[in-house]
């Protein structure tokens, strides 16, 4: 099985973008599923029910997210509905949405799971032992596990491959926005990349019109950020995977320059 993950896609560039290369991607690469993170995809931070509707008409499976899941307040109206809409499963007990799903392919699923880092960033539920918890629920249930970690430090997404190093098929980080070059399978048969990068304006600073960040640097004053826009980059990487042993056997990184 090959499968896709694309990173954070940003405003309405990066769903341009996106829609632009997924299917394309799709037959090139032969792939079996695709999964993007989408917690920016409406102008810049959160998801609306018409971006979802886009972002699934342009080709994703499985859309996960992070920590601006909320900031579109709309969101809780459909994110109950939404079987394969994903927030980080961290957040405590009682929040709306889900944390992994099991995503139906030929006559198996593929467990899909959302999670939050904790460093520099809000502190949820433990990530490790959530991970734990889930890993239990879902052990009859597939052989095919994707992780896509949402967090801000290096570090800890190093230490979530290894520790999860033959207990799921691929770790994928999210939320910096750069992509890594350090795609690799660990040794027990783990895909593992400390971040997918971001699908969006590529002439910009994160996604967002570099002069602000820039101002905001020199003056270190409150700024209203705004999403740039032009040509666009897009980013992902794709993973294969032995269909009956859940073990990665290939990782690819992609990254495309839009001219």
């Amino acid at each position: 099985m090959r499968i896709m993950m694309v990173g954070d896609v940003v405003g309405k560039c990066g769903r341009r973008i996106f829609a632009k290369y997924t299917k394309a991607l799709r037959d090139e690469k032969n792939l079996d599923m695709v999964i993007v993170n989408g917690e920016n995809a409406a102008g810049g931070k959160g998801l609306t029910d018409a971006t979802l509707a886009e972002l699934y008409g342009a080709g994703a499976d499985v859309v996960t997210s992070g920590n601006h899941i909320w900031d579109k307040k709309e969101v809780l109206q459909f994110i109950d509905r939404e079987p394969f809409l994903l927030r980080p499963a961290n957040y405590p007990e009682g929040a709306p949405g889900k944390g992994y799903c099991l995503f139906p392919w030929k006559a198996q699923n593929v467990a899909v799971i959302n999670l939050s880092g904790r460093v520099f960033f809000d502190v949820l539920d433990d990530p490790f032992q959530k991970i734990n918890e889930i890993l239990k629920e879902i052990k009859n249930e597939a052989r095919i596990i994707i992780l896509d970690f949402h967090a801000e430090a290096t570090s800890e997404k190093i230490a979530m491959g290894y520790y999860l190093n033959g207990r799921v098929s691929a770790v994928f980080g999210t939320h910096t926005h750069v992509q890594t070059a350090d795609e690799r399978i660990l040794e027990k048969g783990t895909a593992y990349l400390t971040d997918v990068g971001m699908t969006g304006p590529k002439d910009s600073i994160l996604g967002v019109k570099k002069e602000i960040i820039i101002e905001k640097f020199l003056t270190a004053l409150p700024s209203r950020f705004e999403v740039a826009e032009g040509l666009g980059v897009y980013s992902a990487v794709i993973v294969q995977i032995d269909e009956n042993t859940g073990i990665a056997t290939k990782v690819e990184r992609i990254l495309i320059y839009e001219e």
